[in-house]
């Protein structure tokens, strides 16, 4: 007989973020990781995708995946009461900004996040960044793998009239507003900054924003070709644990402008221009970028090599070693 807490079945994995309408970072990684993993998928109600969820995360998902030998959890939640938990903890942005954040969410993060990662046989992160963040917030020494880049995004026609790209949601992470003087800037030249991406309701939406074409929320299968179609793209964040659309962009032979702070240089590798994330120090980076053909090209090309490096297969292989190192410990 199997001992109680030791499980002998197959991996098993957490598919509520997966299930999700939304596409953000934990939402990709989720989608990801569920297409490529040989694990038992256990996916909620479509009801229970968002907050309704928890109780269905905390109280169901320790009894559908009891007998797994490990329970890959990899956006950021986990049941508190597994004991077979590998979770991927994306960043500390709960804890280190609350204010970014409602009040009910941050608390709930705030009580939960110690648990999980206290708990969790493994913790794994996305990138050396997160890892500083989890080890001075939670205490916890995790482990990094990177994100991957979808074999959809390749180079294509850029458009016209040309347009700016940002793919961020309305939250104050993203810092959005920082983005106004550069629209503004750019349509005089018939430039238009464009953001995909819509509310998110644990966050405070971002205000003030109605020199930027936003497009809401943009289906999966369309975001290659508007990530090509762009003269650049733009991430203006604050607080990224990594920030897969900057190598999304890269992919498609687009230059990209970020900021200098949090993960982004490390996800960039270089191949980017860095800039603060102040909204005069954006709007000169991304002018003078539009005005230059040469270094545009320059940054497409160092984008494109610097995409490469990183696929959704190698993400998944560095995962599942973790599991089984994972199981093998718990037996």
């Amino acid at each position: 007989m199997t001992r109680r807490g030791a499980g002998s079945g197959p991996a098993a994995i957490d598919a509520r973020a997966a299930a999700r309408p939304e596409l953000g970072g934990v939402e990709r990684w989720a989608r990801e990781l569920v297409a490529r993993l040989p694990y038992t998928v256990h996916r909620p109600p479509p009801a229970l995708t968002h907050r309704a969820g928890h109780a269905w995360e905390q109280a169901v998902l320790p009894v559908l995946s009891a007998r797994a030998s490990a329970l890959l959890c990899p956006a950021n939640l986990a049941p508190v009461a597994a004991r077979n938990v590998v979770v991927v903890i994306h960043d500390a942005a709960p804890l280190r900004h609350p204010g970014w954040y409602s009040g009910a969410y941050a608390a709930f993060q705030r009580r939960i996040l110690p648990l999980i990662a206290r708990r969790a046989v493994r913790v794994i992160t996305v990138s050396e960044f997160s890892r500083g963040e989890l080890a001075e917030l939670l205490g916890v020494d995790a482990e990094v793998v990177y994100g991957g880049v979808d074999p959809r995004f390749v180079p294509g026609l850029k458009a016209d009239p040309p347009y700016v790209l940002c793919v961020a949601s309305h939250t104050a992470r993203k810092n959005l507003r920082a983005l106004v003087p550069a629209a503004e800037a750019l349509a005089r030249d018939g430039i238009r900054v464009r953001v995909a991406g819509g509310h998110r309701p644990q966050f405070a939406a971002e205000q003030g924003l109605g020199a930027l074409d936003l497009l809401g929320h943009v289906p999966d299968d369309e975001l290659p070709a508007l990530y090509a179609g762009a003269s650049a793209f733009v991430l203006p964040s604050v607080y990224e644990g990594f920030g897969l659309p900057v190598l999304e962009a890269m992919a498609t032979g687009t230059p990209v402008v970020t900021t200098n702070v949090t993960a982004l240089p490390e996800t960039a590798g270089g191949a980017a221009r860095l800039t603060d994330p102040d909204p005069e120090a954006l709007r000169d980076a991304l002018v003078t970028l539009l005005a230059d053909e040469s270094e545009r090209a320059r940054l497409s090309a160092l984008g494109l090599a610097r995409a490469r490096e990183f696929t959704w297969e190698r993400t998944a292989q560095g995962i599942d070693a973790i599991v089984r190192a994972a199981a093998t410990r718990r037996r």
